[in-house]
């Protein structure tokens, strides 16, 4: 057994009491460097692994109907979800609810080699070790056989836990302002699932994933014709109640939910419900914040369960992940809105889905995080074009009127891509910088060595802003600063998400360091989708050497910092596992 690496702890009197500084003090402590990786416990403790699946024993279970590929609601084509209006908005109901659900936190396979065996989501997750769980707070509506109230997803089981009973005359109140038919959904992390095995560089990749799990839900939403906004102006304090993770009671020997954020779906503009049927320019703001007053009321409401225990003994604490945990709290509550779209492009017909192309839900079920990479697959410019395409957020537009998924999100974009072309027909391997909001060009050009030559891209569409930097083998580099990682140059290219780092936190707030982070998962989920529909792979690689991916391009202080890499190519399969479908009664 390795010898375990004693826990990084300072003394008290050296902590920086503002919640800016502790968030920055967290981030640079984790970066891993060549001479030394961010501390973990230097072993895997395979006898205290975190069960992967959260239930509540005592709580009711309402299982949802295991539908079949050809089932209604069917998926629409995949390039339809990112067309405004072209997929005709679905009720809410129990099946569609199950399709929902299923195509944005379930089960997607079983693997087995030898005698192990174990499952993979939908959802990516780092290591496969999926803090983030699930939670839906239902309105009584027609067509919905469940009560009003709080409901936890149960993936294995593909069934709602009944959390709380919440009255139906307040929960139609507090959803009162949203469209009809509005639901909410909520996610919270363990972030022990992640620390077991990545010490405390784990609160990195709890909030990856809380960016993946947005991007599939926003996603699973588009399927059916739904829309959905991350609800932001909700304090941290809030969605705890809203949640019951606040509820100490409930998690007595079991291992605590950090709650991370609440968003809002609904269906199409387009549902056939008279109380939708109204004048585009009669429809009030949406807003992006709750009722406090009913939601203290629903957190008073009858609970039902106690949370499972994940370990055989107590979790290894890391007090700089609980330190960050509250230094990023969001403490405030803001009233926030946000317009609803001008004009909405209508449906032309019903697809037919047989000649359209792969469906969404073939794509999104069949995404895997590839394990390495053939080095030799290359793809056309145009795909690569297109996949950059498809993670251009168009920030000048209200945020309703933005492409699906960025519609989710109710902030200007943070991320940007500093991208390494290894095998990309029609463009010269080397460095390269996709800006995804114009308007921070300039100060992108000013954070980096001001020697770089910033050189639009042959061929490329004038709607991207796509730079060349440098010309050369850049495989070796894309490696070495992936943690020696050859899936970082096997691929066809490689990239790693630079965001604009301590700007927005000073300007924003320390709650912040986490939405940086969502933002860079939902990016990455779409490359996941992009790479399967161009018929390669992707993964995320959330090791990497931080300060020396920025001296690459010059980077020397905290303005821009890299938060997630990401990379493309042809798969090698590992033929020794067997692959099994997620639920035994599903069709393929």
């Amino acid at each position: 057994m390795a010898t375990e690496i004693p826990l990084y702890r300072e003394p008290v009197e050296t902590l920086p009491t503002d919640p800016i500084d502790r968030v920055i003090r967290y981030h640079v402590q984790t970066k891993h460097h060549f001479n030394r990786y961010a501390r973990s416990l230097g072993h895997l403790d395979w006898a205290n692994q975190p069960d992967p699946f959260r239930r509540y024993e005592g709580a009711p279970l309402n299982p949802l109907p295991l539908l079949k590929l050809g089932d209604e609601p069917v998926s629409p084509p995949y390039d339809a979800i990112y067309k405004r209006g072209m997929v005709p908005a679905k009720m809410v109901t129990v099946a569609t609810l199950s399709r929902f659900l299923e195509l944005a936190l379930a089960l997607s396979a079983w693997k087995r080699g030898g005698d192990m065996q174990w499952a993979l989501r939908i959802n990516p997750s780092s290591g496969n070790l999926h803090p983030t769980e699930g939670y839906l707070a239902l309105p009584q509506m027609d067509g919905l056989d469940l009560k009003a109230g709080l409901y936890h997803y149960a993936p294995k089981e593909h069934g709602l836990e009944l959390r709380a009973e919440f009255a139906a005359d307040q929960m139609a109140r507090l959803l009162a302002p949203f469209p009809a038919q509005s639901f909410l959904i909520g996610l919270t992390s363990i972030h022990w699932r992640e620390s077991w095995k990545y010490g405390e560089r784990a609160f990195r990749y709890c909030n990856h994933d809380v960016g993946h799990a947005i991007g599939t839900a926003r996603i699973a939403a588009a399927t059916l014709g739904w829309n959905m906004a991350l609800l932001d102006g909700v304090a941290g304090d809030k969605v705890a109640a809203l949640l019951g993770t606040d509820r100490i009671e409930d998690f007595i020997h079991a291992e605590r939910e950090h709650p991370d954020c609440l968003a809002v779906v609904w269906p199409g503009w387009d549902v056939k419900r008279e109380t939708l049927a109204v004048k585009w320019d009669t429809r009030p703001a949406i807003p992006l914040f709750l009722d406090l007053e009913i939601v203290q009321k629903l957190a008073a409401a009858a609970w039902h369960g106690k949370a499972n225990r994940l370990s055989r003994e107590d979790p290894v604490p890391w007090e700089i992940i609980d330190d960050v945990a509250a230094a990023s709290w969001k403490p405030s509550h803001e009233h926030m809105s946000v317009a609803t779209p001008t004009s909405v492009t209508s449906h032309v017909s019903r697809f037919t889905f047989h000649d359209g192309g792969p469906s969404a839900g073939q794509l999104i079920r069949q995404r895997r995080s590839a394990v390495s990479f053939d080095g030799r697959t290359s793809i056309a410019s145009a795909i690569f074009f297109q996949m950059l395409g498809r993670v251009m957020p168009a920030a000048e537009l209200p945020q309703l009127e933005r492409p699906m998924p960025w519609d989710v999100l109710p902030w200007e974009p943070a991320i940007h891509l500093l991208l390494f072309v290894h095998r990309v027909d029609g463009l010269t391997p080397g460095l390269y910088v996709l800006v995804r909001d114009r308007e921070k060009l300039s100060s992108l050009q000013q954070s980096m060595n001001v020697e770089l030559i910033w050189t639009p891209v042959p061929g490329c569409p004038d709607s991207l802003p796509l730079y060349w930097l440098l010309e050369g083998d850049a495989k070796k580099a894309a490696v070495q600063v992936s943690c020696h990682q050859e899936i970082a140059g096997d691929s066809a290219f490689s990239l790693g998400m630079i965001a604009e780092f301590e700007g927005r936190l000073r300007e924003g707030g320390a709650w912040w360091y986490p939405r940086l982070f969502w933002e860079a998962g939902l990016l990455g989920q779409v490359l996941y989708l992009e790479a399967e529909a161009a018929g390669v792979r992707g993964t995320g690689i959330g090791c990497f050497f931080d300060d020396p991916v920025h001296e690459i391009v010059g980077i020397k202080n905290l303005a821009i910092q890299s938060l997630y890499h990401f990379t493309i190519g042809g798969p090698i399969e590992d033929g020794r596992l067997m692959t099994l479908p997620p639920y035994g009664q599903r069709d393929g």
